[in-house]
């Protein structure tokens, strides 16, 4: 190599040819910039360099919403760029058109729940991190400072009442169909690199959280069993498929505000290993002041939080709470420094602090806007197909078949919108239900509208034409602002639902279309359940959908006319009265709620769905005999498609304990398989079933106790769709 000297006046400079050193070669200032050190000595030399000032300050959560930005981890004299918190239930959050950034739009959560498929949810939370990542490192959205990599997602609470407001948020009411799915949401958001994450899940809200009505103030109360069996054990399965952060809900659990609670520490951190972001929701703090009035004063309640383990809040108020904190000795700087720790994990699992050349999703920054791809309209599409579930379909008037009609009336008060909610992005674009069958059928066939909610018009409509569909259901947010919700069987954050019934204009409306039309399919474009009584026993076909999909009308027209044989799949239970329902209040699900322990007669049962073909199951059978305590076996079912289309069947496996000394459900979900069969194939599905997800909590010994007896695995199309038993003994 040639060395080049070059005079400038009385200074000399040697200058040598720049070659790209590799992070051995480099010299750091701070052991913290050296990716070679361990996590935990990184962290402990960033916690040394900081003043006490800026040791409170990155207690601080940075967050993105709406445009605003909270304190947050960065630490500029140290070079260290901090993270925002940003939504992503169903799709990257980053606005509200048509001021926000458009990201790909998925069906919303209970609506992915509704897919029972593991893969497709990771695959959509995957495209959602790489937004994220993509968004970050483009020029023209970048919005400097902090990062938007930490998303809060999944949403791992059960959805134990219908009545709850947020019900659209969670994927269900059974524990281990939301931990599977949340599990693979998780999955899809961090990525599969051993050292980076693509972004960081943060799952929410720990925990029990399903009543709108007073959340600031009221109490979740159960036993230790249902803590640990049912309420934590979504957000376990999240932890073991690789979360390490997640939010505190506002409740409180046995009289203890969550933001507070002992479990924290001795459950999330000790048990599980938790050990990135435990964040307040906003307004928590001076919830548990005001609210909940556990604590006398702010300073306290700040205290409370950080000893068991909360290192970010979501309010700005934290601040000077936690700084009279340690002037009154309620809580010591090596606590805080202790919880601290978490926030920086979470930057280094990030590759916040590395070079960018070293982690593999800085590369994600070149071609198109992701949203602008085929493929992401394709797989929103797809998302969205498999969320719909077929409810009845009497003598086959579905599928449509397009050939054969001259006219359809489309009408319903939700038959022309793609209604935003509170936790979604700007859509790129959005197919409503009436877009999607225009698109369908053509100019050759005649589409007649009523879209003003004129019962009349609707009538109308439905006399002239050959085939009547109805779409009506709630709006995500009420069309109404914070607090406000006309209509008492709609429901969203801050209000539960004070019925269950349709209202009574959609009701009536389904009633006077049948009537002037009898071939009528309705449409429930809803975030949760309603009681349709009058229309399951007279209309002949309906079909369930969540909102808010990009793509919710092509793929709505793709089930309505046989391009998609459906086969979504219920994740509540659908009760025929507002009387089957325990109080709202009543967090012991063992008093007559969910499928688990609901002793009524369902109008739909978990798990239900139906197909355009049909399924034989045959020759259900174990791999052993016998499941020792610490085993598994997989269970096996032939599964035939039995008629003349195309299909996917979810094949579900129930147990049932035929011995236990403590109290069980009637039945449980422990395993479920999304299958594919051509008409006429027949698959083996094969379900893995584990021992210790039979065990139960014993509160005396505080452990997992899988029993000595015979079990009852029951294989079907749902809950109440039992096709094969077979008793397998458990234990020696």
């Amino acid at each position: 190599m040639r060395k080049v000297t070059v005079w400038l006046g009385a200074l000399c400079f040697a200058m040598v040819p720049t070659i790209a050193q590799t992070p051995a070669q480099r010299q750091y200032q701070y052991a913290f910039q050296n990716p070679n050190l361990s996590i935990e000595e990184r962290v402990t030399n960033i916690v040394s360099l900081l003043t006490p000032e800026e040791k409170v300050d990155v207690l601080g959560a940075n967050y993105y919403l709406g445009g605003r930005n909270g304190p947050g981890p960065s630490l500029a004299r140290l070079g260290i760029r901090g993270y925002n918190q940003v939504e992503g239930l169903h799709g990257l959050a980053r606005g509200k058109s048509p001021t926000g950034i458009p990201t790909t739009t998925f069906i919303q959560s209970i609506g992915l729940g509704e897919t029972w498929d593991p893969a497709i949810v990771q695959k959509a939370a995957a495209e959602e991190g790489y937004e994220a990542r993509w968004l970050n490192q483009t020029q023209r959205y970048s919005r400097g400072g902090a990062a938007s990599l930490v998303i809060r997602a999944p949403n791992a609470d059960l959805g134990r009442d219908i009545r709850w407001g947020r019900t659209e948020e969670c994927y269900g009411e059974d524990a281990f169909l939301n931990g599977t799915l949340a599990s693979g949401f998780v999955r899809g958001l961090q990525g599969d690199n051993p050292k980076y994450w693509q972004t960081a899940a943060l799952v929410k809200h720990f925990l029990a959280n399903s009543n709108e009505n007073g959340r600031m103030r009221t109490s979740s109360d159960f036993d230790e069993r249902l803590l640990r069996e049912y309420y934590a054990a979504p957000f376990r399965m999240a932890v073991e498929a690789g979360a390490t952060s997640y939010m505190a809900a506002y409740n409180a659990m046995n009289g203890i505000p969550m933001t507070a609670q002992p479990i924290l520490k001795d459950i999330t951190i000790k048990d599980w290993g938790v050990n990135g972001i435990i964040t307040t929701d906003a307004g928590a703090l001076d919830g548990m002041v005001r609210g909940h009035k556990y604590f006398p004063d702010l300073p306290t309640a700040a205290a409370g939080a950080v000893k068991v383990g909360i290192n970010q809040f979501l309010d700005g108020i934290y601040k000077d709470a936690i700084t009279q904190a340690l002037q009154k000795n309620l809580i010591a700087m090596p606590e805080i420094e202790e919880v601290m720790r978490g926030s920086f994990r979470v930057m280094i699992k990030l590759g916040l602090l590395d070079p960018p050349e070293m982690v593999p999703y800085t590369k994600i920054k070149d071609g198109p806007a992701p949203w602008t791809r085929d493929e992401n309209k394709l797989l929103a599409r797809q998302v969205t197909q498999e969320a719909i579930v077929l409810l009845k379909n009497q003598n086959g008037l579905l599928p449509l078949d397009k050939s054969k009609l001259k006219s359809i009336a489309v009408v319903g008060q939700r038959s022309n919108d793609v209604a935003w909610d509170w936790y979604s992005g700007a859509f790129p674009y959005a197919i409503t239900p009436l877009d999607g069958i225009k698109n369908k059928v053509g100019p050759g066939v005649k589409v007649n509208c009523a879209l003003n909610n004129d019962n009349n018009a609707a009538v109308e409509a439905a006399k002239a034409s050959d085939v009547a569909i109805v779409v009506i259901g709630n709006h995500p947010t009420c069309d109404a602002g914070w607090g406000k919700c006309d209509a008492l069987s709609d429901g969203k954050e801050s209000i539960d639902r004070r019925s269950i019934d349709l209202q009574p204009a959609q009701d009536q409306l389904i009633k006077d279309v049948f009537k002037a039309n009898p071939r009528t399919i309705v449409v429930i474009k809803s975030s949760f359940p309603f009681t349709i009584n009058w229309a399951q026993e007279n209309v002949p076909a309906i079909v369930h959908m969540a909102h808010n999909s990009q793509e919710e009308g092509n793929a709505l027209a793709d089930v309505l006319f046989g391009d998609y044989n459906p086969a979504g799949r219920l994740v509540q239970t659908w009760v025929k009265s507002i009387d089957d329902l325990p109080p709202m209040m009543d967090y012991n699900i063992r008093n007559n709620r969910t499928y688990m322990y609901f002793k009524g007669q369902p109008l739909y049962p978990f798990g239900y769905g139906l197909s355009y073909t049909t399924f034989a199951y045959s020759d259900l059978r174990t791999s052993a005999s016998r499941l020792a305590k610490d085993g598994q076996v997989t269970v096996s079912v032939n599964v035939r498609n039995t008629g003349k289309r195309d299909g996917q069947e979810v094949v579900q496996l129930y147990v049932k304990h035929m011995g236990s000394k403590v109290e069980r459900p009637i039945e449980e979900l422990k395993g479920f398989e999304r299958v594919a069969l051509k008409a006429g194939e027949t698959k083996t599905v094969r379900i893995a079933l584990k021992a210790k997800d039979l065990a139960y909590w014993d509160a005396q010994t505080k452990q997992w106790v899988v029993e000595d007896e015979k079990v009852n695995l029951m294989v079907g199309a749902s809950s109440a769709g039992v096709k094969l038993q077979q008793t397998i003994n458990v234990g020696s």
